[in-house]
């Protein structure tokens, strides 16, 4: 009882500080940029600061924050499922197959979908195929182990990036150079009842994850052990992949490919605060939002007033991180 009381304790620590860090991104993030304002101007309701400030900057940050938070909890969530630190929410090919449809929509030159950009809508539903696809291959006799939905979705992904690189040589100058740009994962700007929209499509998925995290600390020691220990990992396989492609392929729709959050911030994490993933998964959620809206900031204003796509930077960051990352297993196998 005291051990759990000081796990406990520790836990709501760590999420309280992440929470902090969270608050204090989300205060000072939108003061920054290339255009100085005045904050007594904004809050006061006159113009341009209060655009600036509320249209343009806020809510950037907050689908930045929307964005970094569940591709880092998705991360945490697929290195669980597949025990390895190396998964991203990349992995099994959700981003790919909202790729595909973006890209798709953007050779097309698709204008509008309702009140939606074509481009999300294409996207969205490229992601939702692709789930459909992997989640049919990784099934057959009736269960669902993480070996056989990893192969599925690196087939898959393998196919989505060979009708890209296809539908890309294809396109006109200013198609291509649209997919070039997408591709990279950006953040713009939205409106707030898109933020909102977004906001109660994941809502559920993040409530369910964060819900089951005793369930993930059991399947991550191995689905033989899940299953002696009275937890149905073939279920709880193909739950966590639903839901965690829904917040891949949620956010993938509007921000593009946005790579290697969900890599540095659950590793990161887990190096520093253990795989109990009681504290992992909701301080992954809290870091990631910080994360992806720090970088977002340098993107917007190292260069100002040209902006570097924020996939660029995360790309500049993750890469030295992942090599440190390989070299780190590699030594660990010889030692």
């Amino acid at each position: 009882m005291a051990a759990e009381a000081a796990t406990r304790r520790s836990v709501m620590k760590a999420v309280a500080l992440a929470a902090a860090a969270a608050i204090v991104t989300l205060a000072l993030a939108p003061l920054i940029g290339s255009t100085r304002i005045d904050l007594n101007r904004a809050l006061a309701g006159l113009s341009p600061d209060r655009e600036v400030l509320f249209d343009l900057r806020l809510t950037r940050v907050l689908l930045s924050m929307i964005a970094g938070g569940c591709l880092a909890l998705a991360g945490a969530l697929f290195q669980a499922l597949l025990r390895d630190a190396l998964a991203t929410p990349y992995t099994l090919g959700v981003s790919s197959g909202a790729s595909l449809g973006a890209v798709l929509a953007l050779t097309l030159s698709w204008r509008a979908a309702g009140t939606l950009p074509a481009i999300w809508v294409a996207s969205f539903v490229g992601a939702a195929t692709v789930l459909a696809i992997v989640m049919r291959l990784a099934s057959e006799g009736g269960r669902m182990s993480s070996f056989t939905l990893l192969l599925a979705g690196v087939t898959i992904n393998s196919i989505c990036l060979a009708l890209i690189l296809f539908l890309h040589s294809t396109a006109g100058f200013v198609q291509s150079f649209a997919i070039t740009r997408w591709l990279m994962g950006g953040i713009d700007s939205v409106e707030f009842s898109t933020l909102g929209w977004l906001a109660i499509l994941v809502a559920p998925a993040i409530f369910f994850i964060l819900k089951q995290a005793r369930q993930w600390n059991v399947l991550a020691a191995g689905e033989e052990w899940a299953e002696a220990r009275g937890v149905s990992a073939n279920r709880l396989v193909r739950a966590g992949y639903l839901t965690g492609s829904l917040l891949t392929g949620a956010v993938t729709a509007l921000t593009g490919p946005v790579g290697f959050v969900g890599l540095i911030v659950p590793h990161a994490l887990r190096i520093r605060k253990g795989a109990d993933h009681r504290l992992l998964l909701p301080c992954s959620f809290l870091w990631g939002a910080s994360f992806l809206a720090i970088c977002d900031t340098v993107a917007r204003t190292v260069i100002a007033p040209a902006e570097v796509p924020v996939g660029v930077i995360t790309a500049l960051l993750g890469g030295p991180f992942f090599i440190w990352l390989l070299r780190s297993r590699w030594r660990s196998l010889w030692l």
